[in-house]
């Protein structure tokens, strides 16, 4: 299947290097393989594989590539550095493209900087968009899809539902023990096992970690660590609440999602709001990483518990309050609230499964799938 992000990148390959971010099996080696049938002759290194690694460290690679793909380099001691010198010394006419499953600037953060040298992009589950253009279909038949299956090509792409079930389960072990080893000690796997799954449980409610602290009798700061460690290796993401103090939302309660939908446990509104939530993220990533806008995904809390489920913003200004119901057309109460305190932004109920799409109170009752395909990515 192609990506969303093929297209842009190979545009980009022709100017500096690209590195490309994001999970595991997201997608980013298909994104080499077809990027390498456009750029002959190609050639494609992953550090994980000791022969590959081997012609890595004595950067024996083919100098007349015409594109040279390195996969998970940021494992190598004092990466950075290493990786300027090749970006120096390649040949005018060779691309580089460099991709990893973890966010690169937590990993080995030594050596020197590589500002200038490169365009980051970061790859994202399937969406609603991508699933109708790649795929075709209704986005309603697109949303239900990735609600089940999540966004992930193999589970989502898989005919058989058992055969997503079996990825998931072999998914999910394989991050526990190989990928959380690598930023952590081997002892402290089973007790980041016991932190996901709590997390599993606890997608869309304000995350206390002191509370999950006390139920697993580790220290709050570790805790902190371990989360530290998920969003690194885009297993889940947090959202902050909005403020215009950038400060003071950080110190404020956020709340987690993860990146596969098919991860969460909870009901089905619960998986939705999940779902709409890394369809949301992707948007934002897009709108930074491809338009240079600086995009933002929130949610807004107020003392006495009004909550509107989703915030955009741009360029430090709202532009949409945004709450996810099922099938509920009635009026949400606080979104309507906010947008009175917000004009200048867009308020929209999304709802999944609607039979008439109205506009009260400046609010947008609007169908959630079509909405969704609407977009950025």
């Amino acid at each position: 299947m192609k990506r969303y992000l093929d297209d842009l990148v190979a545009t980009d390959l022709q100017r500096k290097m690209v590195l490309v971010t994001g999970p595991r099996q997201v997608g980013k080696t298909t994104l080499c393989r077809h990027l390498m049938e456009r750029f002959p002759p190609a050639q494609y290194l992953n550090w994980d594989v000791a022969p590959d690694r081997a012609i890595l460290q004595r950067q024996s690679w083919n100098p007349r590539s015409s594109l040279l793909a390195m996969d998970e380099i940021h494992k190598m001691p004092d990466w950075k550095n290493w990786l300027k010198g090749v970006v120096d010394g390649r040949p005018p006419t060779q691309a580089l493209l460099v991709t990893g499953s973890a966010r690169m600037e937590t990993w080995r953060q030594s050596g020197d900087s590589l500002a200038g040298r490169y365009l980051p992009y970061r790859l994202h589950p399937i969406s609603v968009r991508e699933w109708c253009e790649q795929q075709g279909g209704t986005p309603a038949a697109a949303l239900e899809r990735l609600m089940v299956r999540g966004g992930f090509p193999e589970p989502c792409l898989a005919e058989n539902p058992d055969d997503a079930e079996r990825w998931r389960r072999q998914y999910f072990t394989d991050l526990i023990r190989e990928d959380v080893v690598e930023f952590s000690r081997l002892h402290e796997v089973n007790a980041m096992r016991l932190f996901v799954e709590l997390l599993r449980e606890r997608v869309g409610s304000p995350l206390s970690l002191a509370s999950i602290a006390r139920d697993l009798a580790i220290s709050p700061t570790t805790l902190k660590r371990y989360l530290d460690i998920l969003q690194a290796l885009y297993i889940v993401f947090t959202v902050q609440p909005w403020h215009h103090n950038i400060a003071r939302a950080i110190l404020q309660t956020p709340k987690v999602y993860f990146f596969d939908t098919g991860l969460v446990r909870g009901d089905e509104g619960i998986r939705f709001e999940n779902a709409v939530a890394t369809m949301l993220l992707k948007h934002s990533h897009f709108r930074q990483d491809v338009r240079g806008r600086s995009a933002g995904l929130h949610y807004i809390r107020t003392k006495d518990g009004a909550e509107v489920d989703f915030a955009l913003s741009d360029d430090n200004r709202l532009t949409h309050l945004i709450e996810c119901k099922l099938a509920d057309p009635s009026l949400h109460r606080a979104l309507a609230g906010f947008a009175a305190k917000f004009p200048g932004a867009e308020a929209i109920q999304l709802v999944r499964d609607l039979r008439q799409r109205e506009y009260r109170a400046s609010v947008a009752v609007t169908d959630a799938a079509e909405w969704l395909a609407s977009l950025d990515a």
